[in-house]
């Protein structure tokens, strides 16, 4: 029987620290306006993501404080490295984002940036609430409790 392979996306950058200080309330997938270089720039996988975040303004989405490395060959046609970058959201999905940030606490956090299957650089946005402090340790105990219930079971199981 034949098995079913997963799409073949190809990770850039991951913000694991989001889901640390953030309630990941809903995720979608939008696509990024990006330069050549910006795309030779990602092949070699050195972007950060973790210092930045997306906002709506002007009717459009934006990604701000995202890091993308200059490409050591494009020596006159580079890119800034810190630019603002246009994300590409349906109007449906823009209004929901828009609406989910007008309520208080909210926030649109980049989550993954990656290569879908078909080579398109892809990102993917959090709408999230920030976590108190008292939510981080919670998370911390079920996470080591977790740990250690796998421990134990492995043990005598």
């Amino acid at each position: 029987m034949a098995t079913k392979d997963k799409p073949k996306t190809k990770l850039i950058a991951e913000n694991r620290r989001a889901r640390h200080d953030y309630f990941i309330e809903d995720d979608l997938e939008a696509g990024i306006m990006l330069e050549g270089s910006e795309v030779k720039a990602l092949r070699n996988g050195k972007a950060q993501i973790t210092e930045s975040y997306a906002s709506v303004e002007g009717g459009e989405l934006w990604l701000i404080n995202g890091y993308i490395p200059a490409y050591s060959q494009a020596k006159t046609f580079g890119h800034d490295e810190r630019r603002r970058r246009k994300l590409l959201v349906h109007k449906a999905e823009l209004a929901r984002l828009h609406q989910g940030t007008a309520r208080q606490g909210m926030t649109l956090v980049p989550l993954r940036l990656y290569f879908n299957e078909r080579g398109i650089a892809k990102l993917q946005i959090g709408i999230a609430r920030g976590k108190k402090q008292a939510d981080k340790r919670e998370t911390a105990k079920k996470r080591d409790w977790q740990r250690e219930k796998a421990r134990l079971l492995k043990a005598h199981g």
